[in-house]
């Protein structure tokens, strides 16, 4: 059995008071890594430029070596250093991982566009993978030991306050999930640095930085109360070689008569005692159950990346409040905080009193099931944001708009006999949809006037033809519209037409659009979602003003001036992406399905692991349920890769079809586990292992009393 370290530790409540310091520093290395994820794959998007595709791909390789690195940190702990000492050391490596990160996204005058992206990005990006290796590194090692940790400290005969102590940590998880996705996103969304347009990555990874220093000095400061489990020896390496022996043994003596065992594993027996074989045949009864769990943490993890992408083409308009899309994922920690309380001491009283035997398994089966719902539910919800997205013409296509700038009705007919649409004045059309080798050319008539315009296109692109009639011609001006995508972050695009006779500069609250000439157009220029802002015109040494109207989220607008005078600036709206209007509060069915998973499934889970695990395996064990998260982030690339599905609510229905067939398959296998509980085992065990001293102690007394007859 481990040795523990001597003495009782102080207690509180009837806990002991060395937990306390476990679930701060949990709370503080959990603000900082969440806080760091929550705007990490639109730190890739937004700063480093990388597309949706590319962006998702590395937070999923990232949040998967994550997971994968806590077989590493198990074996450091359960081999050689122990939890406490690995918890410190990788701490360490930790917090200058996140230092990295927050030092990775500064960039000075010599270093930056004004649209906010980096000039020298190989040196960003370069820096930007160091840090993330280390975090993974840091919060992978130190993860399966957290948790094995904070069990250890509890005694035999405390089975219901540990069992207690596995959901107050799963709290403090979740809280420290939450404050950390409503603040780093409200650091990034700052200003800061030289740059107006410059989004505040640097505060918003140096926070978390900070707090990772913290759950540092948190967690050493209680060292003196700990029960610290001495480490046994490379327990994972004498798993793996009783493993191999044991097949080796059994191949080997394939073709002899050989008695018939119990278990493959009973092979090993030659070389390795009962209690490694008896604890080794738990693990892996246990991990060949993980085999399905994968695909819930390949769902579960897309709240960081493809559904906060899904976040950025909605409404975050919540009243007063301006919700980011990376906000969104504080519903779920939000409603972990409020749910594992009522789940823990509402529903699993009221289905106990129904006499259901809700086992783990069978919570943890529910829980699958529970996520596919959420994914058909974003499905559903994606359905209808593609309904509102912005048809861009395809190659061999070109889309006209036509703005009528002038008194009088007009008439534009496209050629040969496409299309004939009346603008009426102060009015505009929506884009039209021509086959570019089919437009030829286009007649323009108001009233007894008449203008005909030759049209050479290259095709894919958008266009904007602005139409005045004057007393003696029809003037006609195209403008070429470069937006070929929906604005980004919920950001509109703005551009101003000059409908007056003289040229007049325009500036809309701290940008400046320059000199706009007579019947021409300025250039698009980006303004965050959801607000209204001031527009200034000079015309030959006068200033006139209007505050404009409230602008959505993801919207593109050309405004049209048509008076400035006496202080009186009038405008027109003509509308050229229509803002985002599936509201981001349609999202939340989805989160709340998922949490209700997450509530039956992961809290379930830790503590499932942490039973069934022999007394100097729980890392180790630990560690396997981690490794099913890195897993699955690595299925969402490979089936996000191999679908090459163009539309993305298939992709939903994809992951949800997929998850549903696993949940089935692991339903059937649970059916057939026997539950273990390893302390009864290993005393078993250490009876058996008594028996055969005191046979042996025995047979030797009386062989030396033979020898003293003699």
């Amino acid at each position: 059995m481990a040795a523990k370290s001597k003495g009782k530790s102080p207690s509180c409540f009837g806990y002991p008071l060395s937990i306390f310091f476990i679930v701060v520093n949990e709370f503080c290395e959990r603000f900082s890594y969440y806080g760091m994820r929550a705007v990490l794959v639109l730190y890739f998007k937004y700063f480093l430029h990388w597309d949706d595709n590319l962006s998702t791909a590395i937070y999923h390789t990232f949040v998967a070596l994550c997971y994968l690195t806590p077989i590493l940190g198990a074996l450091i702990a359960d081999s050689w250093l122990g939890k406490f000492k690995t918890i410190v050391s990788l701490s360490i490596v930790y917090t200058i991982g996140q230092a990295v990160m927050s030092v990775s996204s500064i960039s000075d005058l010599t270093d930056h566009n004004r649209d906010g992206s980096p000039d020298n990005v190989s040196v960003h990006i370069a820096l930007s993978m160091i840090g993330l290796i280390l975090i993974a590194l840091g919060t992978g090692g130190i993860k399966p030991c957290v948790s094995a940790f904070g069990g250890d400290q509890f005694e035999d005969d405390q089975e219901k306050q540990r069992t207690r102590f596995f959901s107050i940590f799963y709290l403090s998880i979740n809280a420290g999930s939450l404050i950390s996705t409503i603040v780093t996103p409200v650091l990034r969304a700052q200003s800061c640095g030289i740059h107006s347009k410059q989004r505040c990555y640097p505060l918003a990874f140096g926070v978390p930085a900070a707090l990772m220093a913290v759950s540092l000095v948190v967690f050493v400061i209680g060292s003196g109360m700990y029960k610290k489990v001495q480490p046994q020896g490379n327990v994972m390496i004498q798993v793996f070689k009783c493993i191999g022996f044991a097949i080796k043994n059994r191949f080997r003596h394939r073709s002899k008569e050989f008695p018939k065992r119990e278990h493959w594993l009973d092979w090993a027996s030659e070389k390795y005692d009962k209690r490694l074989i008896a604890q080794t045949k738990m693990v892996l009864k246990v991990l060949f159950l993980y085999i399905p769990l994968p695909m819930f943490w390949a769902l579960f993890d897309q709240q960081g990346s493809r559904w906060t992408l899904q976040a950025t083409t909605m409404d975050g308009n919540f009243g007063s409040i301006q919700i980011q899309p990376d906000q969104m994922q504080t519903v779920n920690p939000i409603l972990i905080i409020v749910m594992v309380p009522v789940v823990d001491a509402v529903i699993y009283p009221l289905i106990k009193k129904c006499k259901i035997n809700f086992t783990p398994l069978r919570k943890i089966t529910v829980g699958m099931f529970l996520a596919s719902l959420a994914f058909v539910a974003a499905a559903l919800v994606q359905v209808q944001i593609d309904k509102t997205l912005p048809v861009f013409p395809a190659a061999g296509q070109s889309q006209i708009k036509v703005i009528n700038l002038g008194t009088d009705n007009v008439i534009v007919q496209f050629e040969p006999q496409l299309r004939n649409v009346t603008v009426t004045s102060m009015e505009s059309t929506g884009y039209m949809t021509f086959e570019t080798s089919q437009l030829q050319s286009l007649n323009i008539t108001s009233g007894n006037k008449t203008k005909h315009e030759i049209i050479e296109f290259p095709g894919k692109n958008r266009h904007t033809l602005g139409i005045k009639t004057t007393a003696t011609e029809i003037i006609a001006k195209w403008l070429f519209d470069n937006v070929t995508s929906k604005p980004e972050e919920g950001n509109n695009l703005i551009r101003f037409i000059n409908n007056l006779s003289d040229d007049i500069n325009v500036t809309m609250e701290d940008t400046s659009f320059g000199t706009v000439m007579s019947l021409s157009a300025s250039n698009y220029a980006s303004f965050s979602g959801g607000r209204k802002d001031k527009i200034k015109a000079t015309r030959n040494s006068s200033t006139c003003s209007v505050t404009s109207k409230v602008f959505g989220f993801g919207s593109a607008y050309t405004i049209i001036i048509n008076e400035c005078t006496s202080d009186n600036l009038g405008i027109l709206y003509s509308e050229d992406i229509a803002p985002n209007t599936v509201h981001m509060a349609w999202q939340i069915p989805q989160y709340f399905i998922l949490t209700c998973a997450e509530v039956v499934f992961s809290v379930t889970g830790l503590e499932f692991s942490y039973s069934q695990a022999p007394s100097n395996m729980k890392a180790v064990l630990q560690a396997g349920w981690l490794l099913t998260v890195a897993v699955g982030n690595i299925i969402v690339l490979i089936v996000a890769g191999a679908s090459k599905l163009s539309e993305q609510w298939a992709e939903y229905v994809l992951f949800a079809a997929l998850l549903l067939a696993v949940c089935i398959i692991f339903a059937v296998m649970a059916y057939f586990y026997t539950y273990t509980d390893p302390n009864e085992v290993e005393a078993q065990l250490d009876e058996e292992e008594k028996e055969q001293v005191k046979k042996g102690q025995h047979i030797y007394e009386n062989q030396a009393e033979a020898v003293s007859r003699m």
